[in-house]
């Protein structure tokens, strides 16, 4: 029998349980603001993980051309601030 650290054992349960993307999701929600900064985070609405696709909301007609603009910059931020391939597209809405 292989023995393996607590924080390795929570890992693996939340994986199987696939309880991961929404602990990422609450993760995101919560430091949104720190990842892309307090005007965007302010201008921005229901933001959400289904899967590994990020839908980002906005009523702001050029924010949404520079967030279009910026899915590559918007991916690598949140995958650099998890550490981990966390989103693999991004959809502005």
């Amino acid at each position: 029998m292989a023995f393996q650290s607590i924080g390795d054992a929570i890992q693996s349960f939340l994986k199987n349980a696939q309880w991961q993307t929404r602990i990422n999701e609450i993760r995101l929600k919560d430091s949104w603001d720190e990842i892309m900064g307090k005007t965007i985070a302010k201008y921005t609405k229901n933001v959400f993980l289904k899967g590994t696709t990020l839908y980002i909301s906005t009523d702001v007609a050029p924010l949404k051309h520079e967030l279009q603009m910026s899915k590559e910059q918007i991916m690598n931020n949140i995958n650099d601030f998890f550490k981990m391939k966390v989103v693999h597209s991004v959809v502005i809405r």
